[in-house]
């Protein structure tokens, strides 16, 4: 039993591309094996086809949900790799502030300060 969907799997690469870049997705496809590519093909359909492939949150907002989410558990890598793909979706450097914010509140300001430290590296690539 497969439970890989071309059609969703494209879909997701289409709307992965657009948001982390396609130099860095991939990159991390082709350095998929036999161990992590099943796990890769199905991030790429279930969460970017199924989660980020409806109409119904745009880009923008759906970035700004996965930083707030992402902060919250800590995952400073991920958080990273989204705090970028927020800003091609149009985050801007206030909305990433305010973001912060708001996991300080919620998770608590050492979790926002390494939120900030990371953000200070992507915003400074940028300039």
């Amino acid at each position: 039993m497969s439970t890989f969907d071309e059609d969703l799997f494209l879909k997701g690469l289409e709307q992965r591309k657009a948001t982390l870049g396609a130099e860095y997705v991939e990159r991390n496809l082709a350095a998929a094996d036999e161990f992590t590519r099943p796990f890769q093909e199905a991030m790429t359909a279930w969460c970017w086809g199924f989660g980020w492939g409806d109409d119904v949150i745009e880009p923008k907002t759906r970035s700004m949900m996965n930083l707030a989410m992402i902060g919250a558990l800590g995952k400073m890598h991920e958080w990273e790799i989204h705090c970028r793909g927020a800003r091609t979706n149009g985050v801007s450097r206030d909305e990433i502030r305010a973001i912060i914010h708001v996991i300080g509140i919620y998770c608590g300001v050492p979790q926002a300060l390494e939120c900030f430290r990371v953000a200070r590296r992507v915003l400074d690539s940028e300039d």
